[in-house]
């Protein structure tokens, strides 16, 4: 679930807000995954945790950027 609200967040920039709301939603899906136990123990499970952590923040991270142009407009 986090990797793919981290690809949407990251194909989903350009939209005002929308993408930095989904990487904030991948961000915390991920943690709350790593937290599980049956994660924990498996080391494909974890690193898919991390990798839709890694895409959230990529997301939050490109969707600021994207923004910084529209509040120089306003």
């Amino acid at each position: 679930m986090s990797i793919a609200l981290g690809a949407l967040s990251i194909a989903s920039f350009w939209v005002v807000g929308l993408g930095f709301v989904l990487g904030v939603s991948a961000v915390v899906c991920g943690a709350l995954a790593t937290a599980r136990s049956g994660v924990v123990d498996d080391e494909s499970a974890s690193l898919r945790a991390l990798l839709g952590v890694v895409a959230g923040v990529a997301g939050i991270t490109v969707s600021a950027i994207a923004l910084f142009p529209v509040l120089e407009n306003l």
